[in-house]
């Protein structure tokens, strides 16, 4: 499972970087970039949904080795087409992503799967280690994407692409060779539970209200962080600072790498502080960063704060998985852990089309979607606080 996140998060921190410009160059509108993202979005809230529902019955493996191939299609169409409407449909089916967070069909049975594996108590350190390679080896794709911009021999996106492709078919290979022990059964590995496993169709409806609403707070969360892509701040930067792509290159393998060693702390400030504490301190600081990188008067001022913001906001994520893995029985786990990225994959499916609609005229020169996403993520740290703040749910996943 770290393997098969790392080596397609190396494929989103590379094609991210480079995905806008590219589609820039083949003659589509800023709209037309924000639309695509739209729909890869909605194409990975639709599977999310399927596997969120019947990943358990259909079996684990078999659904994620399906998603791979579909992935590898993708890459395929974005290397040699330039066909809009062909873009489009491959976008919908191969988990295109304009960052290196991964909003995908994936995530939810991934981390059902690391859940099952280990008890409660190293939840928090096993889905750091999770994440920390997956930011890690997307800082590596972005390092990557420098390297392409940097040559002239082909084009830069199209050979992204193909390597995308390439990498999902290494994907499909890990999945492959995945245990029968990732399969679903009740009570996971250390945590048996008498009662029968439910029917995988009505695990949603029957989910905790706190899991319910957590989940609602997570698709405001997902919008403001879908108004700061790497795509869009690579658009950003490239157009308000005159960055070029191995520049942006560069600039993203620093952003990636920085929340890849600091997310390291996650466990310990769980620990210390609980999973509540250690979801909203730094993601609540990291967001008042973000406010602050339109206001910077040159390339340089910019990537500073980017880096700082970029150093916070990952710390969070493992607490959070931990968190929505904490609040529910192990029979529920993967429909948990899809309905919350389904939530948020509903939540990014939209901002992209927000986010290029303010990308035009002033409004771009002035970071508007920086400037609306630090504040809608603002007010999900503190309605988070305000809601779960007496709940001592993070305690109990030790």
């Amino acid at each position: 499972m770290v393997a098969a996140r790392a080596v397609r998060t190396f494929g989103y921190g590379c094609t991210s970087v480079l995905l806008a410009e590219m589609l820039t160059q083949d003659g589509d509108a800023p709209w037309q970039t924000g639309l695509l993202l739209a729909v890869a979005a909605a194409g990975s809230v639709a599977f999310s949904l399927l596997l969120g529902l019947f990943a358990d019955r259909w079996g684990r493996r078999r659904v994620l080795i399906v998603c791979g191939m579909l992935m590898a299609l993708a890459g395929v169409a974005f290397a040699l087409s330039e066909s809009f409407p062909v873009l489009v449909a491959a976008a919908f089916i191969g988990t295109i992503s304009p960052s290196t967070n991964d909003n995908t069909p994936f995530s939810g049975v991934e981390q059902a799967i690391l859940a099952q594996s280990c008890d409660r108590a190293r939840h928090t350190t096993v889905f750091t280690f999770y994440n920390v390679t997956a930011l890690g080896a997307g800082a590596l794709g972005g390092l990557a994407a420098a390297g392409l911009g940097a040559q002239d021999l082909v084009s830069a996106g199209d050979a992204a692409f193909a390597l995308y492709a390439l990498l999902a078919a290494t994907t499909v290979v890990l999945f492959a060779r995945l245990s029968p022990l990732a399969e679903a059964r009740p009570g996971g590995l250390t945590e048996p539970e008498p009662e029968a496993p439910r029917p995988a169709e009505d695990r949603a409806a029957r989910l905790p209200a706190a899991v319910r609403r957590l989940a609602a707070l997570f698709a405001i969360d997902a919008f403001a962080g879908g108004l700061a892509v790497q795509a869009v701040l690579a658009w950003w930067f490239a157009h308000r600072f005159g960055a070029s792509t191995a520049q942006l290159g560069l600039v993203f393998f620093a952003a990636n790498l920085v929340p890849a060693l600091a997310q390291l702390a996650a466990p310990l400030l769980a620990a210390r502080r609980g999973l509540l504490a250690a979801m909203l301190v730094p993601h609540l600081a990291s967001n008042l960063v973000l406010a602050l990188i339109p206001l910077a008067p040159s390339l340089g001022g910019a990537v500073a704060l980017l880096l700082l913001r970029q150093a916070l906001s990952k710390i969070d994520v493992p607490a959070r998985q931990a968190f929505t893995a904490a609040v529910v029985p192990a029979r529920d786990r993967t429909a948990a852990a899809s309905m919350t990225s389904l939530a948020r994959s509903i939540a990014v499916s939209v901002s992209p089309l927000a986010a290029t609609a303010l990308l035009t005229g002033p409004l771009a020169a002035a970071g508007a979607p920086l400037l609306l996403g630090a504040a809608l993520a603002i007010g999900y740290d503190l309605t988070v606080w305000r809601s779960y703040r007496s709940t001592p749910l993070g305690e109990a996943a030790g």
